[in-house]
């Protein structure tokens, strides 16, 4: 926890910087500069993973929008807002990690706004999974109150909670950046990373404290909801198969929370593992770039996408026939003599 802690002040964009030739952020030693094959390589396969994780989520996205049954319900309602968070933030990173083989600087206005809607996405994720774990304890432990307890505008309200919560942060550091920063540092070009852009100590401390209670919170949301299932599963006589299927949801959220702390946890050992190694410093960035941002962008689609038969059901039937769309019948007006 202490090495979480620790590394919120460097943010979840620290694993993007530094591509080219730079200087760590917590030292003086130079990184090595990326060779060409190797730079192309890289945005190569982090362009096509991209490319099919849109694809999918624009698939999903898409069949959401046309089938009622799946936005009057709160399941897929919060399932669609993690795809569509999953997409952003994934849509971000990609970008920032290709334009910093192109920029080495960009000015501190759209750095700010970059970073902010990725710390914001980032911290999205893990009170998304909360609220879709709690969603599946109700539906198993208390099936005769659901109707009444998970609606609709309960579920929008608890997503424009989770906005707000996950945005004070950034916006607090802006609203302190601008008040200790002085007016020449906002029309200035700097490297984009969050301890160069909010650089006063206040801000570290803050976000030590947020980050700390607000993934424990989420960690024991998940570990209370999970026990409660595996309780009501040992004890049910009927619908065994449904209570298997939540249990092994919350199951597999819990294991995505794992994976999205890794944000927090990662610059840590990031910077220690270059440290030992700063030979294989652009490649240890690349590999926990693509274990902390793309892996966990995997999960949702296996969660809901293929493990829940009612939306694979229309997903599947939507992938079947929109290779045909370019085929379609079109009617033809005939016109008949009276």
């Amino acid at each position: 926890m202490l090495a979480m802690l620790n590394s919120t002040s460097s943010g979840p964009l620290d694993l993007l910087q530094c591509n080219t030739s730079c200087t760590l952020t917590g030292g003086a030693a130079a990184a090595p500069k990326d060779s060409f094959s190797n730079a192309l390589t890289k945005n190569i396969v982090a362009m096509l993973v991209w490319l099919a994780l849109s694809v999918i989520n624009g698939s999903m996205v898409h069949t959401f929008l046309r089938h009622s049954l799946f936005y009057e319900n709160p399941r897929y309602i919060m399932f669609i807002c993690m795809v569509i968070n999953d997409a952003l933030q994934l849509s971000l990173v990609t970008a920032l990690y290709v334009v910093s083989y192109i920029f080495r600087k960009i000015h501190v206005s759209v750095c700010c706004f970059l970073i902010m809607t990725a710390v914001l996405t980032t911290r999205s994720t893990p009170l998304i999974l909360a609220g879709m774990a709690v969603e599946r304890y109700i539906s198993i432990c208390f099936p005769l109150h659901y109707s009444q307890m998970c609606t609709v505008p309960r579920t929008l309200l608890l997503i424009c909670v989770i906005l707000i919560l996950t945005a004070t942060p950034p916006i607090t550091d802006l609203l302190i950046t601008v008040v200790n920063e002085p007016p020449a540092f906002f029309h200035t070009n700097i490297f984009c990373d969050h301890p160069l852009l909010f650089r006063h100590r206040s801000i570290y401390y803050k976000n030590c404290v947020f980050d700390g209670v607000y993934l424990s919170f989420v960690a024991l949301t998940l570990l209370y909801t999970y026990c409660n299932i595996m309780l009501t599963a040992r004890a049910a006589s009927t619908g065994l198969a449904s209570v298997k299927r939540a249990r092994n949801t919350v199951l597999l959220h819990g294991v995505q929370l794992l994976l999205c702390m890794l944000a927090f946890v990662v610059p840590s050992l990031q910077a220690a593992l270059i440290s030992l190694f700063p030979r294989f410093s652009l490649e240890i960035r690349y590999i926990f770039f693509l274990v902390v941002y793309i892996i966990p962008r995997f999960l949702s689609p296996v969660i809901y996408g293929f493990r829940d038969e009612l939306f694979r059901k229309y997903w599947t039937r939507y992938l079947a026939c929109g290779s045909h769309t370019g085929t379609r019948v079109r009617p033809v007006l005939l016109k008949v003599n009276l």
